[in-house]
């Protein structure tokens, strides 16, 4: 059976048939200008940021997930913590940042920061529960009174300010998430986004 590398090397050899080539018209490629958005200062920026061997690592997203990509997120959140990153996400019984959570605990709990809407005694038993354990927790008893929606708005700039990185995952109708990302963008963070539908 040949290997991978015998047949790459012998794919040029049909005798003496010309292969097909690719044209690629030069006015669709992308280019840089100055009134670009990105200037050349933004983008060494982002470049250092990936660079980076120990970053702060936002991870936020639905709470709708089914099991499978809430494992996924969990082993993505290991596997981060254990490469020296810290992780940053919110409270949640399920979903994404339930997922983080138990990923980074799993890793290294001190590399876990979990910045709550509101106050631990605000959220829900099992997230109560989910927290026992995390090291670093940051409560709001500012925002006690506001709605959770509001208070989950301002807790997704906070987490977005305070990391370096982050990584989204939301569905194309998630108004606040949406809002998170571009709040992102503004900020300049280097942003990885999975859409879920």
């Amino acid at each position: 059976m040949a290997n991978l590398e015998d047949i790459l090397l012998n794919a040029g050899d049909n005798g003496n048939e010309e292969q097909p080539s690719i044209m690629v018209p030069i006015d669709d490629m992308d280019t840089v200008n100055a009134d670009s958005p990105h200037t050349v200062d933004e983008l060494a920026q982002e470049l250092a940021t990936i660079r980076q061997s120990a970053k702060k690592i936002a991870i936020i997203g639905s709470r709708n997930l089914p099991i499978t990509h809430q494992q996924m997120i969990e082993t993505l959140a290991t596997a981060l913590v254990r490469q020296g990153n810290t992780i940053i996400t919110s409270g949640g019984s399920s979903g994404t940042n339930a997922a983080a959570i138990r990923g980074a605990m799993k890793a290294n709990p001190d590399k876990l920061k979990v910045i709550l809407p509101q106050t631990i005694g605000q959220q829900p038993s099992d997230v109560q529960d989910q927290l026992i354990g995390v090291p670093n927790i940051v409560e709001h008893a500012d925002r006690a009174m506001m709605t959770l929606a509001d208070a989950s708005r301002v807790c997704n700039r906070e987490i977005i300010d305070d990391c370096n990185q982050l990584i989204c995952f939301l569905s194309h109708t998630s108004k606040t998430l949406h809002n998170a990302v571009q709040y992102a963008e503004e900020g300049h963070k280097v942003i990885t986004v999975f859409y879920l539908d």
